[in-house]
């Protein structure tokens, strides 16, 4: 029994942690902060002393005064606070604690247990678990018998099968204490206070923002082998209503907190895989014991409790409960992820499953249950609590009609999926909504009713999305505004306004574009882009699948350089440079193209371009076949190059998952290999095109995972331009000149320091995930991790283009000063060394050039930054 007693004054830090979640249900509810008093509860978790196991269902008594309460089935507890009296902590199997409640103890009390060793009636006390081993050990005995006949119960070996699924996904702000309910702020609010409950798995006080609910029936056929997933029913009410990318946070959610399926070998979730327990190589990384066997209902059951080897590895701990017959089938499991595990904002991950047998005699998954408490920072009071639960039904094993799964779309969502009624929703919903999840609407209603909220909203929503909003509904968007201010070479500082339509305005017809002002130059520039899309959009063009048609005129100043940049290139932060970027050129652009997307990860481009470029500063256009004049000015140096292309571009991703921004998209999903290739054909003679030329490039990535090792990015380019052409349309090396670190480029080459008629580079990345530097003493409590790279450009330029063997030759240019031939039998390479994950969201570098360190202009090292939010 948990007693709830309404205190004084305290503090409401209210807030959301995970990606951009944390941050937007902080700011949003940080005005409800009041400073805190005295807590009138204890709470907290009972542990084993020796394996750090929660341990169920643990007694907390205050003897002698009738208060008591039960640990749940997570070890966690909440009893009220007395001063001078004693707590007795009690289980089952473990020596009593008795602990003294005063002015030192503090409201959050973790408790251990040490086993009881004495030998009892009928009970075996097993040996002390740092004995382990797995020589004759009937637990692992068991465990391999377990993994060979997953196989044979596997549902996969029915020709058909079908079955619902629903599912619930309720985001709330956790552990919030009674005295934070008495403070002024909840006191003038009641609706809010109401919106306040029990979360049934934690026993915490919680207040959910948001609710997600899915309704959906999986078909699955052996041959050919095709799966597909239907959905035929959403609903979500909460603060995602709020942001037009709110849909940022339902996707990132459901990636980090995906389904648990044991019988696969690697389990995906906090987007890394973790090595399941029942699987051949679980059996080295995990040990095992058996506790004892009991019923669960009419079945007999073996109960395994298992641990990884290492707490500090990427691994679940928690009870297994196998059939006693011969399927060896899973009934129940319990998981959890050791507190020592280097994690980032997971304060405890609970995931609870049930199996159950039907009639004809197979064992089906149909309790899902997930929950998940979350904590961005230490010196944050408050937290967040994602509950996941799924429920699984009618299942049916009869033939599935070949019309289900025509397409290659694995995934569709019924034309009204999101109007459902309540009928249907009172058909398939089999967990009832709680009180909180039920008045949802209404208490969102009460949110944007309240003094100042759609200023707070508008603040976030300018911070989060890099985007000014202009109405309600919103047609036009001011963005991205961190290019508002910047500067360059040539223009100095430089001032841009941008703006974007909406699909509020129009689900298919986008208009987009900037004017900016070099205020150093005196430069006017513009940016103009009308968009097509075939299937209409929620919101944005980009959106996932993009199938447009696109037209674009622009004029403005770059760096050959910026073309390699993940962000925009007039972001200023990456306006910060570690060496002066004086090879500039001004551009005439006119271009065309349609992009096609399909629904299982094949995209095509096809575009054409005719450009005009003017040199500027270090740059310089002028053929071998006149005397070289040198030029260095920030106003143009009088030299042009205009080109007229097609390309053609195709890319194969299966299975990327894809969040929307107000700018772009970005990938959170890359375990498959990524594939492209692209082949541009310049046309002289076509629209002012001066040259004839064919350039093709491809490109290979692929993930590894290493299970507590972290991961192994390999990343595998490479390309040849097959005609005579001056230097700017050949191939120079992906260079990032900004300190502020961007993916897939080489962070010590200066800006066309080599130009290449064919390349192969080859970047591999190491993030070891803390697996050294988590094992050093006092260094470990930092949960900082490593990082290794090596980068590597084989480059090569023929004697057509090359400049020195074809004097006064017109259709070659000279190169400008520290431009520079490779050697094709001596690569390029840096080496990275860097520590990420410092304070959890930052990281530093260290880039040590290894070759061509003899170059006048090479720099031998340099320090690179980052900022990014992972598990």
């Amino acid at each position: 029994m948990t007693t709830w007693v309404r205190p004084q004054t305290s503090e409401a830090y209210l807030n959301m942690k995970g990606i951009r979640l944390f941050v937007l249900i902080y700011t949003l509810l940080l005005g409800m902060a009041i400073h805190a008093q005295q807590s009138l509860q204890i709470t907290g978790v009972i542990t084993d002393e020796e394996t750090g196991d929660s341990i169920s269902f643990a007694s907390i008594v205050y003897k002698g005064h009738n208060i008591s309460t039960v640990a749940n089935v997570f070890g966690q507890y909440t009893i009220p606070r007395q001063e001078g009296w004693n707590i007795t902590v009690s289980a089952v199997g473990y020596k009593s604690r008795i602990i003294p409640v005063n002015s030192k103890t503090r409201r959050k009390l973790n408790i251990t247990l040490k086993p009881a060793r004495q030998e009892l009636a009928e009970v075996t006390v097993k040996s002390r678990r740092n004995r382990y081993s797995r020589k004759d050990n009937p637990a692992v005995e068991l465990m391999r018998r377990v993994v060979a006949a997953k196989k044979k119960t596997d549902l996969s070996n029915n020709d058909y099968y079908r079955y619902n699924k629903y599912e619930k996904l309720t985001l709330a702000l956790n552990d919030l204490t009674p005295q934070q309910l008495e403070s002024p702020f909840f006191a003038k609010k009641p609706w809010l206070l109401n919106q306040v409950e029990v979360n049934s798995y934690t026993n915490k006080l919680v207040l959910p923002v948001s609710v997600d609910e899915t309704v959906s029936q999986k078909f699955y056929r052996k041959s050919p082998k095709d799966e597909k997933n239907i959905i035929q029913g959403q609903t979500s009410t909460g603060i995602n209503d709020y942001f037009q990318t709110g849909d940022i946070i339902n996707t990132v959610v459901k990636d980090v907190f995906t389904n648990v399926d044991l019988y696969q070998d690697d389990i995906r979730i906090l987007q890394r895989p973790f090595t399941s327990p029942m699987s051949e190589k679980g059996i080295g990384f995990y040990r095992y014991y058996i506790e004892d066997t009991l019923a669960i209902g009419q079945d007999s059951c073996i109960h395994l409790a298992f641990v990884p080897n290492n707490m500090q590895d990427m691994g679940f701990r928690g009870d297994l409960y196998i059939l006693k017959d011969s399927t060896l089938h899973l009934r129940r499991c319990q998981l959890s992820i050791p507190k020592q595990s280097n994690v980032n904002f997971v304060e405890s991950l609970q995931v609870l499953q049930e199996y159950e047998k039907l009639p004809d005699g197979q064992w089906v998954l149909t309790t899902d249950d997930m929950i998940t408490e979350l904590q961005l920072f230490d010196f944050i009071s408050a937290g967040a609590i994602v509950t996941r639960i799924t429920r699984y039904s009618d299942y049916d094993f009869s033939e599935v009609p070949n019309k289900i799964f025509h397409g290659q779309k694995k995934e569709v969502t019924e034309a009204d999926a999101q109007m459902r009624d309540k009928a249907f929703w009172d058909q398939y919903r089999q967990v009832e909504l709680t009180r909180s999840e039920n008045s949802m609407d209404k208490f969102m209603e009460n949110i944007q009713n309240m003094k100042g909220f759609k200023y707070i909203i508008y603040g976030l929503k300018t911070l989060m999305e890099n985007s000014m909003e202009t109405g309600d509904p919103n047609y036009i968007d001011i963005c991205p505004i961190n290019t508002l201010l910047t500067r360059n070479y040539v223009d100095g500082w430089r001032t841009r306004l941008s703006a974007k339509t909406t699909a509020n305005l129009n689900k298919h017809f986008f208009l987009s574009g900037y004017y900016a002002h070099g205020w150093g130059s005196h430069r006017n520039y513009y940016d103009a882009e009308m968009t097509y899309s075939l299937n209409a959009k929620k919101y944005l063009p980009h959106e996932f699948p993009r199938r447009t048609m696109t037209i674009q005129s622009s004029q403005d100043i770059c760096s050959p350089n910026d073309r390699f940049m993940e962000s925009d290139k007039d972001n200023i932060f990456v306006a910060m440079k570690w060496a002066e970027t004086n090879k500039m050129m001004s551009y005439n652009r006119q271009k065309v193209s349609f992009e096609y997307e399909t629904d299982w990860g094949l995209k095509a481009i096809i575009s054409g371009k005719t450009e005009e470029n003017e040199a500027f500063g270090a740059m310089n256009y002028q053929t071998l076949d006149k005397p070289f004049v040198p030029i260095n000015s920030k106003t143009g140096n009088g030299e042009y190059l205009r080109t007229t292309e097609a390309s053609f571009y195709v890319r194969y991703a299966p299975g990327e998952t894809y969040i929307n921004n107000k700018l772009r998209r970005r990938v959170i999903n890359l375990d498959a290999p990524v594939f492209s290739l692209s082949h541009t054909i310049g046309f002289n003679g076509v629209l002012g095109g001066d040259y004839n030329f064919h350039l093709t490039e491809a490109h290979i990535f692929k993930r590894f995972w290493l299970n507590s090792w972290g991961k192994f990015d390999v990343d595998l380019k490479g390309g040849i331009e097959w005609d005579q052409v001056p230097y700017p349309l050949l191939i120079m090396p992906a260079s990032n000149a900004s300190f502020i670190i961007q993916k897939n480029t080489f962070s010590l080459i200066n800006t066309m320091e080599f130009v290449n008629d064919r390349y192969v580079s080859l970047m591999l990345a190491w993030d070891m995930n803390g697996k050294i530097l988590n094992r050093i003493p006092l260094a470990k409590k930092l949960y900082w991790r490593e990082y290794l790279g090596v980068r590597m450009l084989w480059g090569d330029l023929s004697d057509k283009n090359n400049p020195e063997k074809n004097p006064g030759n017109p259709r070659l240019m000279y190169f400008p000063d520290g431009t520079n031939i490779m050697n094709p039998n001596r690569p390029y390479m840096e080496m990275v060394v860097g520590v990420h994950n410092i304070f959890k969201f930052f990281r530093v570098e260290y880039v040590k050039r290894l070759t061509y360190k003899d170059l006048p202009s090479a720099p031998h090292w340099g320090m690179r930054y980052g900022v990014s939010l992972t598990f």
